[in-house]
């Protein structure tokens, strides 16, 4: 079984799939390991176990945590209790802006989200706070009314080992709505898109609908990082309507998940969710290559249209859609012809913004992403995004595996010297670029690049980014970075620094 629905808890990206957060080389050779077996890693049976290059140090990270409180928090009708110091609480600023924004972008009526820290002190930490969290959610429950209760999990309460399913399985009894644990202690995991796996586990075992009355053959599931909904033009034309999940959902959309006639993902990041359907409920898995690119925007619309039984539309929509956009696109490929990009973005988001630009004909040399997944939850090698890429546009020469560390970006940036980078978020990796005096092409949403029109959207974004060139110059002119010389010039993301060097050279 690759997803086990019986346990509270989701098994980390690394038990599963082999995660790995540190490699360097070339694309060719990472697929290529991906696919043997090395005996590295801690993959369980059947997964795949991937060497990971051992970094010198950590400078930087993030949390599973945020992720899985974020996706839980901008759920509508819940409440979110961080069992947790009330640090780990930081991240709800970030949650209510991007609530507010998925809101303005959906024509909802925009609203903070409700959450609640439980606030542990010393004392919880020596004699437990199973009492701090029940009372918590009884303040929840009465303050805002919510359908559903997530608890979210931390280091500190993994520390100490509170028993948060017991206190959840009382109080969901007590209150009559669905009290949800999500198990996202930071330590867990060495990479932060476990969260996302987290939350997907909680909505399959308490949200989605484990009895629906019938199939819905027009309903296509759509699991996606949050943005625009970009799917409906594409699919309508076929016949089909989208329950489009993970940002801002409803929670009678995610009931009516178990109900629908396939699922497709914008990222197999996210593929737990849509693997567990299948393997729970029944409801197909499109697992065609993901819509960057024309080719692969075909092939995605066919296999829907195959599973779905709609191919005897789909060959004219694709004729359509190439059609409309291939008077703008001659023109985007002849603006940037000889132009030199970079990604850095997470795994397969990565491997789909580069079959963008080499599209738009950008070469590309150079990426910095975020993990790798030696495999995906189907274990379905069609959803190998790394292999497609290279298979359908070429090797990539320098490809680095990091979890965003500031001093390996600045080095595969340096080596690279790109004309422009896109970066996933407005962050670390993309004032950095900028100190460095790169132009920067932030995305937020990573609907933005997908099929035919996403190809559009990133070459106009690149043509408004490319003459801001003299502002980044001006903004590195004035920007200093806390390296030594030495460092600086240092074009190897895995360099020892030259202090460790000389550190380990033998005695005279």
């Amino acid at each position: 079984m690759a997803i086990n629905l019986r346990t509270v808890e989701a098994e980390t990206r690394e038990q599963r799939l082999g995660t790995i957060t540190q490699w360097d080389g070339s694309a060719s050779q990472l697929a290529a390991d991906s696919v043997a077996t090395h005996g590295c890693g801690h993959a369980r049976p059947g997964g795949r176990r991937l060497c990971e290059t051992a970094s010198p140090f950590s400078q930087a990270s993030m949390c599973a945590e945020h992720i899985a409180v974020t996706n839980a928090t901008i759920i509508r009708d819940s409440v979110v209790i961080q069992h947790s110091p009330i640090g780990c609480a930081a991240s709800q600023s970030f949650t209510a802006r991007y609530a507010r924004d998925l809101a303005e972008r959906r024509g909802w009526k925009p609203e903070d989200p409700h959450s609640v820290c439980s606030n542990l002190g010393e004392q919880d930490m020596v004699f437990g706070g199973v009492d701090r969290l029940a009372a918590a959610i009884r303040e929840a429950f009465e303050r805002h009314a919510p359908r559903v209760i997530f608890v979210a999990t931390s280091c500190a309460t993994g520390i100490i080992g509170d028993d948060v399913d017991g206190t959840a399985r009382a109080l969901e009894d007590e209150l009559g709505i669905p009290v949800v644990t999500l198990h996202c202690e930071g330590f867990k995991s060495k990479h932060w898109s476990n969260g996302w796996d987290v939350i997907e586990h909680g909505i399959l075992r308490k949200l989605v609908d484990r009895a629906p009355a019938k199939t819905d053959p027009d309903l296509l599931n759509v699991i996606h990082l949050g943005g625009p909904d970009v799917f409906t033009p594409l699919v309508a034309p076929l016949g089909l309507r989208v329950n489009l999940v993970m940002g801002g959902n409803t929670l009678e959309r995610l009931a009516e998940l178990s109900s629908a006639a396939a699922t497709v993902t914008m990222c197999f990041v996210l593929s737990y969710l849509a693997t567990g359907l299948e393997q729970e409920y029944g409801v197909p898995e499109i697992r065609a290559p993901l819509p960057y690119g024309l080719d692969a925007t075909d092939a995605w619309l066919r296999d829907i249209a195959r599973v779905t039984g709609r191919e005897d539309r789909v060959e004219a929509v694709i004729a359509a859609e190439r059609a409309r956009i291939a008077p703008e696109l001659a023109t985007l490929r002849e603006k940037l012809k000889g132009k030199k990009g970079f990604v850095a973005a997470g795994a397969a988001f990565a491997h789909g913004l580069i079959a963008d630009l080499r599209e738009l004909g950008v070469e590309v040399d150079g990426t910095f992403s975020f993990h790798h997944d030696p495999m995906t939850d189907s274990r379905d090698p069609r959803q190998d995004s790394l292999g497609h890429l290279i298979d359908t546009t070429g090797d990539v020469p320098n490809f680095t595996v990091s979890p965003d560390q500031h001093f390996q970006a600045h080095a595969a940036l340096k080596r690279a010297n790109p004309d422009f980078i896109v970066t996933r978020h407005t962050g670390a990796m993309a004032s950095l670029a900028a100190r460095m005096g790169i132009p920067v092409l932030p995305i937020f949403y990573s609907n933005d690049g997908l099929a035919y029109d996403g190809l559009l959207t990133i070459g106009r974004a690149i043509l408004r980014t490319l003459p801001k060139k003299r502002f980044y110059a001006d903004v590195a002119a004035h920007s200093s970075f806390p390296y030594s010389p030495a460092w600086l010039a240092e074009t190897n993301p895995y360099a020892a620094p030259p202090e460790r060097v000389r550190a380990e050279e033998p005695a005279c």
